[in-house]
């Protein structure tokens, strides 16, 4: 039987720790007040520090998409040429948001599981004058990391600015704006970040600002010139999120006390455990290798992995993700990112094999947890 407080192993929302849901149950605020200024500036500091660039860090009252939105149209006009990078549902999001504001848009499709090629990238570049490049990092559907330092590199030569979704990611690897050249990151508060949907992030740099200045799609909530006019003040420019705010404290606070460059390590040490534990009970992994996300791993399912979903789901109390679109019932996703650690890897194990073992694709629960425990070992991730 599921248990009272499922486990949260899909690519978000994921697991809240005890510091977080404590600051989210703390009483309200003066959203206009001294402690509001004082908060906006911890929580953009440690963004910053994230996103790995010495420019804005805004804070907006939105999911991830808001995020994606905010940076389009705060940063290009209409008609716009746009390169779209496609591998998944998130880097079609990103395409259809540019149309829907009348970009003129070319889209760059990727086999799903494959990551974008630089090379193909720059030839494209090459042929076209572009505005803008927009990727995402890691693409959640598919469980891809794109070569995004390679690709900002290229798009950086061809003197267009570089929009880069991190919204699966942000906090679970390493991101360095400034130093690759991307313009803007944008990202969400519910996956590595380890907090409730609602808060959106955009990292801006210096080209971005002069962009935006030119820029003349229509918006009005999702203005980031308003945000960073505001921000300047310690407010926003909208009532924000006052408890989601203080709990981004409180996150950003664990991330300091185990070390950044420890964060990363410990999601590329759980992505080897399950990627282990998956490939000894004789499954494929869904992503192209060399280019595995550390934060969600994709497999071919065996069985329609909407069964096998709900199955874990009733019967252990660990949710998981099956495939979107075009991949529905093909394959299934683990979320590995945030607070996870080995236990919940081991948990989920134990629940995948036998729910894999129920719908007659019949697997070793002790080879697989001997792999997911050595792979772990292996990568330096404590064991119990």
């Amino acid at each position: 039987m599921a248990q009272t407080d499922p486990l949260l192993m899909i690519p978000g929302p994921t697991n809240l720790p005890p510091q977080v849901r404590e600051a989210l149950g703390r009483p309200g605020f003066y959203h206009r007040g001294d402690r509001m200024a004082a908060l906006l500036e911890r929580c953009s500091d440690g963004l910053r520090h994230l996103m790995g660039t010495s420019g804005d860090a805004l804070i907006l009252t939105a999911s991830g998409t808001g995020a994606m939105e905010a940076a389009i149209t705060s940063l290009l006009s209409p008609g716009d040429p746009v390169l779209a990078i496609e591998g998944g549902k998130f880097g079609e999001r990103l395409r259809e948001i540019a149309v829907a504001y009348r970009a003129d848009v070319t889209s760059y499709v990727v086999e799903p599981g494959h990551a974008a090629d630089p090379g193909q990238v720059r030839d494209l570049l090459s042929k076209q004058r572009f505005t803008a490049v927009v990727t995402t990092y890691n693409e959640t559907s598919t469980g891809v990391m794109h070569p995004v330092e390679q690709i900002a590199a290229a798009t950086r030569e061809a003197g267009a600015l570089m929009i880069c979704d991190c919204v699966s990611c942000l906090g679970g690897v390493p991101v360095r704006a400034d130093e690759w050249g991307i313009d803007a990151v944008v990202a969400g508060s519910q996956k590595c970040l380890m907090l409730p949907p609602g808060l959106a992030f955009v990292g801006a740099g210096e080209r971005a600002w002069e962009a935006a200045e030119r820029a003349s799609m229509p918006n009005y909530y999702l203005d980031l010139r308003r945000a960073r006019a505001s921000a300047r003040k310690g407010q926003t420019p909208w009532t924000p999120a006052t408890a989601l705010i203080a709990a981004l404290g409180a996150a950003l606070d664990i991330i300091d006390a185990e070390g950044l460059e420890a964060v990363f390590a410990r999601h590329a040490a759980m992505a080897e455990a399950t990627r282990a534990a998956v490939t000894a009970a004789g499954l494929e992994l869904f992503a192209q290798e060399g280019f595995r996300s550390p934060t969600v791993t994709a497999v071919h399912s065996p069985v329609d992995s909407s069964d096998l979903v709900r199955y874990l789901r009733e019967r252990h109390g660990v949710l998981i993700s099956g495939g979107q679109g075009e991949l529905k019932g093909r394959i299934f996703r683990i979320g590995h990112m945030g607070t996870v650690h080995f236990e919940q890897i081991e948990r989920t194990v134990e629940a995948l094999a036998d729910g894999l073992t129920n719908l007659s694709f019949g697997c070793d629960a002790a080879a697989m947890l001997d792999a997911a425990r050595q792979a772990a070992t292996d990568a330096g991730a404590e064991v119990n």
